[in-house]
């Protein structure tokens, strides 16, 4: 790569990856082929502003052409770097804050958890993973990791603004003070523009050039608290997705994941019918020998690895969740953000009918990230009045316990917990 000087304006130095482009464009008379660190390595010359606006615009253009931009080992990496370049968070009071919560059930050790999708599916349904994340925090920890609207008309943080008489203060949520908002609530909303700066160097590029880029599937695996997610679930947009991106998530170290696609192309649990599922497990290695210098992570190595990692693939279909099938057209969320925000409010407010089904796509989707986080492996019902007690032990597709998933969702919004949850984050974010 070669330094050009462009230092007019306090403008940081800019670097040439035109011998990068050279490979991607023309790979059989190159030479060499391009690599995913080499990729990667452009994409932080990005973050650190030292890329120019055309070779930013033509390496998102080659890597969509060349389909580098659905590779798991390019994606993992770069999104590795989007998350290096993000704002520094202080983990020990993250961690301290995270584990007062007191959350650890079953088989979920109480850390943080996240459900997002990656867009673009063109279904234009509800926005059901932000409701589902508010939801399952009655429960888990949960680290929602979101953004403005950039392929439907009302992203999450475009919903949450919106709720009505006083929105949470997403704005206000950033790295230095994001533990004392889960020194009150389970409950968090991470504002990317809050935590990844570094971003906007490349939006003016993305709004030029008017296409999905590998930057739209970088999101899910960017969540400023990475090091800290212990269990989430990804809704990809086509099938072809699910293998990369499971093989992305276990690239990055990812021990609970699971990778959802709707039968009809939905980064979502359909409703209607079956949902691909490639799911990420995790269990003790019995060969496992801890080295001479002491049994710490730094020590783990591939051959001798402290836990063994699987991933197994299956379909869900709303009859696992115990319940029925609805069309899509009943769930259809092409709303300015102001509705969709009183949709969230008559869910959480326990307005609907039990068979509403909006309310039955929400509580599926729940339902999977409470199974997936392990908490409904315990034979305990933990969730205080209102609760018979009765844990639902039989397992579906995958050996989960999806009608217990979907028994706990439900208690979560009848309860009142899961709005709770939602009031405490307002209050929380108003004062800081």
């Amino acid at each position: 790569m070669t330094a050009i000087d462009n230092n007019a304006g306090g403008k940081p130095e800019t670097v040439s990856i035109s011998p990068l482009l050279n490979r991607l464009a023309y790979p059989a008379t190159a030479g060499t082929r391009a690599n995913a660190d080499d990729i990667a390595s452009a994409f932080a010359l990005i973050f650190e502003n030292r890329l120019s606006d055309i070779q930013t615009a033509a390496l998102l253009t080659l890597l969509h052409s060349t389909g580098q931009d659905r590779n798991a080992d390019v994606i993992a990496k770069c999104s590795r770097r989007m998350r290096e370049a993000a704002c520094p968070i202080e983990k020990k009071s993250l961690q301290s804050a995270v584990k007062k919560r007191g959350q650890s059930h079953g088989n979920y050790n109480g850390g943080l958890c996240d459900i997002v999708g990656t867009g673009g599916d063109a279904h234009s349904t509800y926005n059901v993973s932000t409701t589902a994340s508010i939801i399952a925090s009655a429960f888990l920890v949960t680290a929602k990791h979101g953004n403005r609207a950039q392929t439907s008309f009302s992203g999450s943080a475009d919903l949450l603004r919106s709720i009505a008489p006083i929105p949470p203060n997403i704005d206000a949520v950033t790295a230095e003070n994001i533990a004392q908002v889960y020194e009150k609530t389970n409950y968090s909303f991470l504002y990317a523009p809050n935590f990844h700066p570094a971003m906007a160097y490349a939006s003016a590029v993305r709004r030029g050039l008017g296409l999905r880029t590998i930057f739209n599937l970088m999101g899910p695996l960017a969540n400023p608290i990475e090091w800290g997610i212990e269990a989430r679930v990804v809704g990809v947009a086509y099938q072809a997705l699910g293998p990369v991106f499971v093989d992305a998530l276990k690239q990055a170290g990812s021990k609970k994941a699971l990778v959802v696609c709707g039968e009809e192309d939905m980064d979502e649990i359909s409703c209607a019918g079956p949902t691909n599922c490639w799911r990420i497990t995790s269990r003790p290695n019995p060969d496992y020998k801890s080295s001479e210098d002491g049994d710490d992570e730094s020590s783990e190595d591939e051959e001798n690895p402290r836990t063994i990692v699987e991933i197994d693939t299956f379909q869900l279909h709303p009859r696992d969740f115990g319940l029925p099938t609805h069309p899509l057209t009943e769930v259809h969320g092409r709303k300015m953000p102001e509705e969709n925000a009183q949709k969230l409010m008559t869910i959480l407010r326990n307005e609907l009918p039990r068979d509403s089904p909006l309310l039955e796509f929400v509580l599926m989707n729940v339902a999977a990230l409470l199974v997936t986080s392990g908490i409904c492996e315990s034979d305990v019902s933990n969730m205080g009045p209102g609760d018979d007690g009765k844990v639902i032990t039989e397992r579906g597709p995958g050996g989960g316990r999806w009608k217990e998933g979907l028994r706990r969702a439900r208690w979560a919004i009848e309860s009142g917990k899961a709005l709770e949850r939602l009031e405490e984050f307002i209050e929380v974010t108003n004062k800081l």
